[in-house]
């Protein structure tokens, strides 16, 4: 048993110091799948230590992915995008911790490409919990563009490794406007 435990250490330790300087691993199990992704606390430290807490104190448990967005479910948006959104749980919406700075993709150098994770936000320096995963390229989302009108873009902040069919699988749930009808069940995010 303890051999096996020491094992299993070490697979840890080193497949940590295989991740480039940085890029923390992460899973999001999910009712629909696994997603694994990476953190990028170098070039995007603010919003990776702001996702990360969410991640330690397990306050995505039990969350969502709530919100999809498709070029057919955006009528009345001249800039159309597709993402999909999630955050912790209602019972958690006590726990939630002060907005965060936005990091803006002119700073980090992230830009929102496929498999991207960045942080919904209304207004600048609004971003708390919620999340999301873009799918396909979306430079509309970067500093400059035009998504949401201020030009201030969101904040980019890791990238999916593997699970993009989970991503695209949980993007083709039935929806009423952008909600999902079944909202998918973060069943627990962690460091791997």
């Amino acid at each position: 048993m303890r051999i096996a435990a020491l094992l299993c250490l070490v697979v840890a330790a080193t497949a940590r110091a295989q991740s480039p300087a940085g890029r923390i691993p992460i899973v999001i199990e999910t009712s629909a799948g696994r997603i694994e992704a990476e953190v990028d606390s170098a070039h995007a430290p603010v919003t990776a230590a702001n996702f990360l807490r969410y991640v330690d104190g397990k306050l995505y448990d039990a969350g969502s992915f709530f919100r999809v967005v498709t070029p057919a479910n955006q009528p009345n948006d001249s800039v159309r995008i597709e993402v999909i959104q999630g955050g912790m749980s209602q019972a958690h919406r006590g726990d939630r911790f002060p907005a965060i700075e936005l990091e803006r993709t002119s700073v980090t150098g992230l830009k929102h490409v496929d498999g991207t994770l960045s942080m919904a936000r209304g207004g600048a320096n609004t971003a708390t919990d919620n999340f999301f995963v873009v799918i396909g390229d979306q430079p509309s989302l970067d500093f400059g563009g035009h998504r949401n009108l201020d030009g201030q873009g969101f904040a980019a902040f890791g990238r999916v490794t593997k699970g993009m069919d989970v991503v695209r699988k949980i993007q083709a749930g039935a929806v009423n406007v952008q909600a999902l009808v079944a909202p998918v069940t973060i069943v627990r995010v962690y460091r791997r």
